[in-house]
């Protein structure tokens, strides 16, 4: 999961994925150490050359700041040996912060983001690697209670099929975040979370590669959702997120199992809106759940204009692009989704692909080319809204 908890107002843009899209930032103040002396392992970055330098805090003060963050590790109990291994190429990364600003430049419409993740080529890979891996598949399913096809939608849209995981070293990456500060608390609590698995042994230094927001392996699950989600697929005793898809598989099942999934039911469906509907009905709090029976009743219809089959008896009606775009029905499987990622475009583009893979339903697509492994996520940009359940 790549951020999906760094949540910005919609319709702004944002990463895709994250099982960061996973966890939330507490506002904790993180523990600082006496000691300010630079480290040697920490070369400061040109001030006048970076982003940062002009938001006010000095990239200068990044190496004193590296020290408060080992003597913060020190005192939770990390280890001398995690600590040099890891803090041994520490390094200020402006291209992370760059990256992070950047979430919040432009606007785009449901069909110009499922366009844009949705391809052709996408669809018909997911439904090989489905074939491929459904021994695997299964054995995930049947273990937690989420349909494969999931699986393999959260799969293609993180990171591509694992063929995308990024390259930065996840603790020069959150270490850059927290020091930059606007999420500070949350970043530190994924930098700690980061050393915990490699001081238990889970993974070592040299593994830990991810994207620019420190999301990790195939599944991009942040730190914090490694250690309460992974998952050992093959009972080899190991999680390994980077490089076996069993541990993936049961990874990415353990987490929508523990968030709620319900292994009878989908995700959703599009809709028809009547003319004139009461647009303060649409959306994903509490207060605005309701028998699909209801919502025939409201005269919502399939798109084709033929009565709603669904029997679910909670569910809700929403609008990306307001009551003028396009209108779903979804169900608990979507809010859990959401739990991942908390943009609406994010989780509708994976019941979509859910869908696709299974060949129930045509989704939006672009037809292009299959990209190149070593080219941008799949799924880069996706808006996401503010926590969508209250209410």
């Amino acid at each position: 999961m790549k951020l999906s908890a760094l949540a910005v107002l919609t319709p702004l843009i944002i990463l895709s994925g994250c099982a960061a899209q996973k966890a939330t930032s507490g506002q904790t103040t993180p523990q600082t150490a006496a000691t300010t002396q630079p480290s040697a392992a920490a070369p400061a970055a040109t001030p006048g050359k970076t982003s940062l330098a002009e938001q006010g805090r000095d990239p200068a003060e990044f190496p004193a700041y590296v020290e408060k963050l080992k003597a913060q590790a020190l005192a939770q109990g990390i280890s001398q040996q995690t600590i040099d291994s890891t803090f041994a190429n520490i390094h200020f990364v402006d291209r992370v912060i760059n990256s992070d600003r950047n979430q919040l430049e432009k606007k785009i419409t449901l069909d110009d983001y499922l366009t844009r993740v949705l391809p052709e080529w996408k669809i018909k890979q997911g439904q090989t690697q489905y074939q491929s891996n459904l021994p695997a598949l299964q054995q995930a399913s049947d273990r937690y209670g989420v349909q494969p096809q999931y699986i393999v939608a959260l799969w293609a849209m993180e990171s591509s099929f694992g063929k995308i995981q990024g390259k930065e070293d996840v603790f020069s990456a959150l270490a850059t975040l927290a020091f930059e500060g606007r999420r500070e608390a949350f970043f530190t609590k994924e930098f700690m979370a980061a050393l915990k698995i490699v001081d238990s042994g889970h993974a070592t230094s040299d593994m830990m590669k991810g994207s620019w927001a420190g999301a990790m392996g195939q599944s991009q699950f942040m730190p914090t959702s490694y250690l309460n989600y992974g998952a050992d697929g093959n009972g080899d005793g190991k999680i390994d997120i980077w490089k076996n898809t069993d541990d993936v598989f049961a990874s990415t099942a353990n987490y929508l199992s523990k968030e709620g999934w319900k292994r009878d039911q989908g995700w959703g469906q599009e809709v028809k809106l009547p003319a004139g509907f009461d647009g303060s009905l649409a959306g994903l709090k509490n207060n605005q759940m309701h028998p699909a029976s209801y919502w025939q009743q409201m005269g919502i219809t399939q798109v084709d204009g033929s009565p709603l089959a669904s029997t679910a008896t909670r569910a809700w009606i929403i609008t990306p692009d307001d009551t003028q775009g396009r209108a779903f029905l979804v169900y608990d499987n979507f809010r859990t989704i959401m739990h991942w990622n908390r943009s609406t475009y994010f989780a509708l583009s994976i019941g979509m692909m859910a869908d696709g893979i299974m060949g129930s339903q045509a989704p939006v697509v672009s037809g292009e080319a299959a990209p190149a492994t070593t080219s941008a996520p799949s799924a880069p940009l996706a808006p996401a809204p503010r926590n969508p359940f209250s209410g």
